[in-house]
């Protein structure tokens, strides 16, 4: 038995804010109250949201304020990434090769934190996009219905 679509979206969400918080909690503490904080208000706001559009009859504002914001959310975990910021281990930046002979470089697990928590994101992102052709082509479809 498979999960309704919005469902679905909601199990993905909290997939993605479990990680997100594990992540965030790592950020360099200068941010802990700057970017990271945006970072969680983003994604708060995103699931807020998505709630708002499972509830309303009429969708197509909500759902246009959902993409915008999960677009913003994606800009500030890029900046997040540009910034280094994914290579932090308990606020500090992790140690640099040579110290951790059996370890990644703090680069590479950045970058393995920022792919992660990125698919994520965009999984988010393919399955708005999908809610807003399905509710688009809903609205055609009455359209039509009514012209008759």
């Amino acid at each position: 038995m498979s999960l309704h679509s919005e469902a679905q979206l909601n199990v993905k969400f909290y997939e993605f804010a479990k990680l997100m918080n594990v992540h965030l909690n790592h950020f360099p503490k200068s941010e802990k109250y700057g970017l990271a904080q945006a970072i969680r208000q983003a994604a708060y706001d995103v699931f807020a949201l998505i709630v708002e559009c499972q509830k309303r009859y009429h969708k197509k504002t909500t759902l246009t304020q959902l993409d915008v914001r999960h677009e913003q959310l994606r800009m500030l975990l890029a900046l997040a990434n540009e910034l280094g910021y994914f290579e932090f281990s308990a606020g500090a930046r992790d140690a640099r090769e040579g110290e951790r002979p059996a370890r990644q470089s703090p680069e590479a697990t950045g970058a393995r934190r920022y792919l992660a928590i990125s698919r994520l994101v965009d999984e988010l992102g393919r399955m708005i996009g999908g809610w807003i052709r399905s509710e688009k082509e809903q609205l055609q479809t009455t359209a039509v219905r009514e012209a008759s």
